[in-house]
């Protein structure tokens, strides 16, 4: 187990010799420790030396100038300036709130910017404010769409976060696939196989090889083949798409950047970087915000109280497992895989820094 303070100590310093500035590096910190925190390891320090690789192939810029390039009343463009999506989102959200607190409800879409991290934690980002928060972007294309070898489509997540009153705060976060890439990696460095209905090979053949993508495979769309809803799950991860990509002016489909280094940029960009798409809406443009907040917690309540199917655990609310981890970690430490420990040893050896 490695504290959360070091975790979170380290990870600052490796920001700060990329180049981005105090408040930037502490932002950029706060964003991607959370995602170990809430129990979602592939998206927390495991991706730290992917950004290290990422800005020195002069694919990220430290020291972005966040800035909005249009906007109306409730909405608006951010240009992240091909910063880290760890700082610029959170960047944008703000603006969001700012919007949301005028008007009722803010919106952007986001060009120009690389991986965010977690989808939750910008989403989350509205509760203090009494407002839903929505969150979603575009990824390295990955995935195929239903009936197609071709991989079109990122993992492009949706994560929106509800207030309650007494009970914790309704938070969803998923993956419009299966499953994220960020849970191959893991089934890689463990050496295990993958869930039948997660991947298919280059021919479009069912797989339960966690390497399959470096062999032309792809992810498959949330309900792995038609037959069990891949449909859905492809229309889901086409709207986070076009909202991150197609709204703002960043690239989308198989334009978008990948997030390895070591791959090509995709010819002919459609684009600019990598899209997000963040909004927030105040409850009180419905109803009292109390008045909601109470009726939140008689939902969850109910939900929690249903029957479980015999042999199986009680309901959890969206949110729940992700809000229990950050309680146990916070106190206990962060796990970090050995090939993740590896990885970082070889970024604190990069910048002459102590693991």
């Amino acid at each position: 187990m490695y504290s959360f303070k070091k975790v979170s100590d380290f990870t600052h310093e490796v920001f700060l010799k990329m180049g981005c500035s105090s408040s930037d590096a502490a932002l950029a910190t706060r964003v991607l420790v959370s995602a170990d925190l809430r129990g979602i390891d592939s998206h927390g320090v495991a991706r730290l030396i992917g950004y290290v690789r990422l800005w020195e192939a002069g694919r990220i810029n430290p020291t972005p100038k966040v800035r909005l390039v249009h906007e109306t009343p409730s909405t608006g463009v951010v240009d992240g300036d091909a910063g880290l999506g760890l700082v610029v989102a959170p960047k944008a959200m703000d603006i969001v709130i700012e919007k949301a607190q005028q008007v009722g409800s803010g919106w952007i879409s986001i060009k120009n910017s690389n991986h965010y991290g977690i989808a939750g934690y910008h989403a989350m980002m509205a509760l203090e404010h009494d407002m839903i928060g929505l969150s979603m972007t575009n990824a390295s294309p990955l995935v195929s769409p239903t009936f197609s070898t071709e991989r079109m489509l990122g993992t492009n997540p949706i994560a929106v976060a509800i207030p309650a009153n007494n009970q914790p705060a309704f938070v969803a976060d998923f993956a419009t696939t299966t499953a994220a890439n960020g849970k191959l990696e893991i089934l890689q460095r463990k050496s295990e196989q993958a869930p039948t209905g997660w991947i298919q090979d280059k021919d479009g053949h069912s797989s339960t090889d966690p390497h399959e993508l470096k062999s032309g495979g792809a992810l498959l769309p949330l309900g792995g083949d038609r037959d069990h809803g891949s449909h859905k799950g492809f229309c889901l991860g086409s709207i986070v798409d076009i909202f991150s990509g197609v709204f703002s002016g960043a690239n989308y489909g198989p334009w978008v950047p990948p997030f390895v280094s070591f791959l090509p940029m995709p010819e002919n960009p459609v684009g600019e970087g990598i899209g997000h798409f963040l909004g927030a809406m105040r409850i009180d443009g419905f109803r009292p915000a109390n008045e909601f907040k109470e009726n939140m917690d008689t939902w969850i309540e109910r939900f929690r109280s249903a029957k479980s199917t015999e042999g199986m655990p009680n309901v959890l609310i969206p949110g729940d497992p992700e809000r229990q981890s950050e309680a146990e970690r916070k106190q206990h430490g962060i796990p970090l895989n050995p090939k993740v420990v590896e990885d970082l040893k070889e970024v604190a050896k990069k910048f002459d820094l102590r693991f």
